[in-house]
């Protein structure tokens, strides 16, 4: 999929019709994902747009803020420049203004269709312990199961804390070990103390199962939903 630059609505000739198809052009290939109930990083992405084109309508600083890491130094030499221009240019600042208003209410809708497979996805998951839980619940394992099968992906997990703009956020971190295939001899709890077995570096691991009814793409969606649902479960 080919997507927008940071910068996309101030690149070029700044053309309301030239702009509104570009856009137009992006968020088809957005939806033709969605509507595959594929959502990352297609979410991720459209979502950052909306805030780029509304942080720059509001103020260049804020967009500085806010999008240090995204943006290159040449990336923000061009808002600025821009930013400098719309003041200058009345004409210019009208048909940015145009480009944002459309793009932005574009942009929202698209999240909106987005976010409400999120939200369905996300009240089909159920978390559950594993045996008991240790005080320390940073690091463990997590298992996944999908659509009431017995194949079980395992998961590592390292939950870590960040702070950004003097506000604190959880991040976690995820690698996959293996598949297992549960039965009567073969449970979660089985499979609890065979990774204990074989992994010495994690004698007593926070161990969760994550399962949901859905049969949907796992990497695009049910693997980035259970990851936040797990980090929101344990901060609870």
């Amino acid at each position: 999929m080919k997507n927008l630059s940071e910068t996309w609505f101030a690149e070029g000739r700044i053309d309301f019709e030239l702009k509104k198809y570009t856009l137009l052009a992006y968020l088809q290939e957005v939806n033709k994902y969605f509507n595959e109930n594929k959502l990352y990083p297609q979410l991720a992405d459209v979502i950052f747009h909306y805030h780029n084109i509304i942080s720059f309508r509001e103020n260049k600083k804020y967009l500085q803020e806010h999008f240090p890491k995204k943006l290159t130094g040449i990336q923000m030499e061009k808002l600025q420049v821009l930013y400098e221009q719309m003041i200058e240019d009345d004409e210019l600042m009208q048909e940015l203004e145009e480009i944002i208003h459309y793009s932005a209410g574009k942009i929202k809708s698209t999240i909106s269709s987005g976010t409400e497979i999120y939200e369905f996805v996300e009240e089909k998951i159920s978390i559950n312990p594993i045996g008991l839980l240790p005080l320390d619940t940073q690091e463990g394992y997590f298992f996944l199961s999908a659509a009431e099968s017995s194949r079980t992906r395992v998961y590592h997990y390292r939950l870590s804390i960040f702070e950004k703009h003097d506000e604190k956020y959880r991040s976690i971190k995820t690698s996959f070990l293996d598949h297992w295939v549960r039965s009567i001899s073969s449970t979660y709890e089985h499979i609890k103390s065979e990774l204990i077995r074989h992994r010495k570096e994690l004698p007593n691991p926070a161990v969760y199962s994550i399962e949901t009814p859905l049969d949907l793409p796992v990497d695009e969606t049910l693997l980035p939903i259970a990851k936040r649902s797990l980090v929101k479960f344990i901060s609870v």
